[in-house]
């Protein structure tokens, strides 16, 4: 099948993954940006690869998956995956990119679901985010051991890409919704928000706690003095 064929197949927002189903429509509402012809075409294609990933994951470890395996699922050549990714590990960050731009969505709809309430807005942000993650097959295949350490460079020693993207979407969403956030205090608070939610992705979240509800806790107070007009010290 052609590219062009895997592209008109592509599940997103359909069936694809649970943790970024929906994830286009989401980032269109919260950075309220469209893409053009060209670039939906080309995100329809990453995505078809990245839904195929999923796939495969939910039957095996990653360690057990090659290109071809991608390729053969998402029903493409082989040279495709390699032209889009340039390498496995290119795949696998290119899925948890995909994993972090699906948390800075969540949260920022859910700032827009709870105007005027930034505790809930954060609390259900991050309680969808650490609910769906613990689904998801890469992540299940991160934490099963020793064989998938290069998939835990993706969140710590590799992690600035992820940092920066999901960052960079929950920032937009902090200026533009009610908060009304400035540029510098948008983009401090969005990076901390990023890092303390991905550090509980390679460590989940404690069964006997509400985690979703502390980290809300600790990070709405300087959300809401921000919002009234106590920007944070440079």
């Amino acid at each position: 099948m052609s590219a062009t064929a895997a592209v008109g197949r592509s599940r997103i927002g359909g069936t694809g993954a649970r943790l970024t189903r929906g994830v286009g429509d989401k980032l269109g509402r919260v950075t309220g940006q469209r893409p053009t012809y060209a670039e939906a075409s080309k995100a329809l294609l990453k995505n078809s690869l990245l839904d195929a990933l999923h796939d495969l994951l939910n039957d095996r470890d990653w360690s057990a998956i090659t290109m071809t395996h991608v390729a053969a699922t998402a029903g493409v050549s082989r040279q495709t995956v390699y032209n889009e990714f340039g390498s496995r590990y290119g795949l696998a960050q290119a899925y948890a990119l995909r994993i972090a731009g699906a948390f800075a969505a969540h949260v920022g709809v859910a700032i827009e679901a709870n105007v005027n309430d930034i505790h809930a807005a954060l609390h259900a942000g991050f309680n969808d985010f650490f609910t769906l993650s613990a689904q998801d097959p890469m992540i299940r295949s991160l934490l099963a051991g020793d064989a998938n350490s290069d998939l835990l460079k993706l969140l710590t020693t590799d992690a600035a890409p992820l940092i920066t993207a999901a960052s960079d979407i929950l920032a937009a969403s902090f200026r533009s919704s009610w908060l009304g956030l400035s540029d510098s205090d948008a983009m401090r608070i969005a990076r901390a928000i990023t890092r303390m939610a991905l550090s509980y992705v390679a460590m989940p979240p404690e069964g006997d706690r509400d985690v979703a509800d502390d980290l809300a806790k600790v990070m709405g107070p300087a959300i809401t003095a921000v919002h009234q007009g106590d920007s944070v010290v440079d």
